[in-house]
């Protein structure tokens, strides 16, 4: 007999429909008493009862998988419980093959059939349109986020629900965890004129949130037409996880983005993709690796002079395959985080930038300021060309923060 894709997948469906076998189910991560569920293990594990008699749509990338690395896309097509009928995919497209700044277009997922509408830099009324055309009834929104406000999924999240609103559709966040937990806010708040892909509203650098938290938070405060949303919330996981408690695999969210490490510095370190030195993009390390040429020992000494909490810095040199400096070798650091408890990813991202202009003549902005579209105003910025430390450009932002914390706190869903 022969078996078309969709017949074929279906045999495995005693898998699909819990998402994971029983015995793995029960499983908790190596040296913790319990496992961390993902909103998709639950909504299969309820016979997909939240979609029924729905046309549904699914936003996501490759982080979209299942306990055993299959992709959400593949499971719920092969489920008859799901009428799945279109994919959208944010920026890096929904298979990931494409680099920062680009997406895959309108293509047909060769997997399954279906067509894959674009989403990346589409917003509004021209997204509402999208999903009109799509057909679905329903957006499901499953992707892996890193936890940074300049991190674009959350954004695609935003863009979609308030689309989802104007074209009358029902919106389901399916929840994953914050890979750098989710203990506080950190970092300077968005300044609504700086508004752009990389920040829409005013949330702190590192928000401390999930992607369901953030979804909630943003039909409360922002949308100025809330949209008819669900939640499905994750089982076992704890604000003070890192990704390595939840016993979940990591698929890298982009292309920059290989491991859970890369994820813990980012939301500091990408601050220098507003610099004209190499933030490790094109090397093994993107994030853990700065530099350019001319750049030597003279930094690591300056920044590891402040004795910055759960992070020493070594002096490094690399050649960067693409982007900045590309087949030069250049001199910088890496950073190495021995606690991550105690590691504040925004305060190290700021003393490297006071610490680089210091002891590297040749450093600069870049010049479209596109430091102040990543800390979400020109202070930052301003306040280092002024010659302010890190202490005093830190303490500038406190104020707005404890704002932001505030409003936070009412819409989270975990302890």
């Amino acid at each position: 007999m022969k078996l078309s894709r969709r017949s074929l997948l279906a045999t495995t469906a005693a898998v699909a429909a819990s998402t994971v076998p029983a015995a793995q189910a029960e499983a908790a991560p190596q040296g913790h008493g319990r496992t961390v569920r993902t909103g998709f293990e639950r909504l299969a594990a309820d016979g997909y009862a939240l979609l029924d008699g729905q046309r549904v749509g699914v936003v996501t990338n490759p982080t979209g998988v299942t306990r055993d690395v299959r992709h959400i896309v593949d499971v719920m097509h092969a489920d008859r419980r799901v009428d799945l009928v279109a994919v959208f995919g944010p920026e890096h497209g929904f298979r990931g093959t494409a680099q920062a700044g680009g997406s895959e277009g309108r293509t047909e997922d060769p997997a399954t059939g279906l067509p894959v509408y674009d989403t990346y830099q589409i917003s509004g009324q021209a997204l509402a349109d999208v999903f009109t055309e799509s057909g679905v009834d329903t957006v499901v929104f499953d992707i892996q986020d890193v936890g940074a406000r300049f991190y674009t999924y959350i954004w695609t999240l935003y863009d979609c629900m308030e689309a989802a609103a104007l074209a009358g559709k029902r919106f389901v966040v399916l929840d994953r965890p914050n890979p750098v937990t989710g203990r506080q806010a950190l970092g300077p708040v968005l300044h609504e004129e700086f508004a752009t892909f990389v920040g829409r509203q005013p949330i702190a650098q590192a928000h401390g949130m999930t992607v369901a938290e953030l979804a909630r938070l943003f039909n409360g405060e922002f949308l100025s037409r809330p949209v008819p949303l669900r939640t499905v919330t994750m089982t076992g996981w704890r604000r003070s996880d890192h990704y390595n408690a939840t016993g979940l695999p990591w698929v890298p969210p982009s292309p920059n983005m290989p491991t859970p490490d890369t994820a813990l510095v980012y939301s500091g370190t990408c601050l220098f993709e507003g610099t004209n030195l190499s933030e490790g993009r094109g090397t093994t390390r993107p994030f853990e690796l700065l530099g350019a040429e001319g750049v030597d020992a003279r930094w690591a000494e300056a920044v590891n002079a402040l004795d910055l909490p759960g992070v020493r810095f070594r002096e490094a040199y690399f050649a960067p395959t693409f982007s900045k400096f590309a087949g030069t070798t250049v001199g910088g650091v890496q950073l190495h985080v021995h606690d991550r408890d105690a590691f504040d990813p925004v305060r190290t991202g700021i003393a490297l930038l006071v610490t680089a202009k210091q002891v590297w003549s040749g450093f600069a902005w870049r010049s479209d300021d596109w430091i102040d579209k990543l800390t979400g105003s020109d202070r930052v910025r301003t306040m280092i060309d002024a010659g302010a430390g890190t202490d005093e450009v830190v303490g500038a932002w406190q104020e707005e923060l404890a704002a932001f914390r505030r409003v936070r706190r009412h819409y989270l869903l975990y302890t």
